[in-house]
């Protein structure tokens, strides 16, 4: 990193959390990163794929009580 982009991110901090909060946006956008809405649509769409598979029957589930049990013993190890 050049010495010019220490200082700017070191004035960049300095400002106040929203200001902060709408640069981070800004440079996201500009880096053509999905924004939160359509991350927010993504992760609706997974959802929605994920329980279809569970109610057409082509996932099978596992019932929490073996997930956490397994999880235990794991971290037992």
């Amino acid at each position: 990193m050049t010495a010019s982009t220490e200082k700017l991110a070191d004035k960049l901090l300095s400002l106040p959390c929203e200001d902060r909060i709408y640069l981070i946006d800004r440079l996201l956008r500009s880096l053509n990163a999905p924004g939160r809405e359509d991350i927010d649509k993504a992760w609706a769409a997974e959802a929605e794929r994920r329980l279809d598979e569970i109610e057409t029957g082509n996932q099978k589930t596992i019932p929490g009580e073996k997930v956490f049990k397994e999880i235990r013993k794991r971290l037992e190890k």
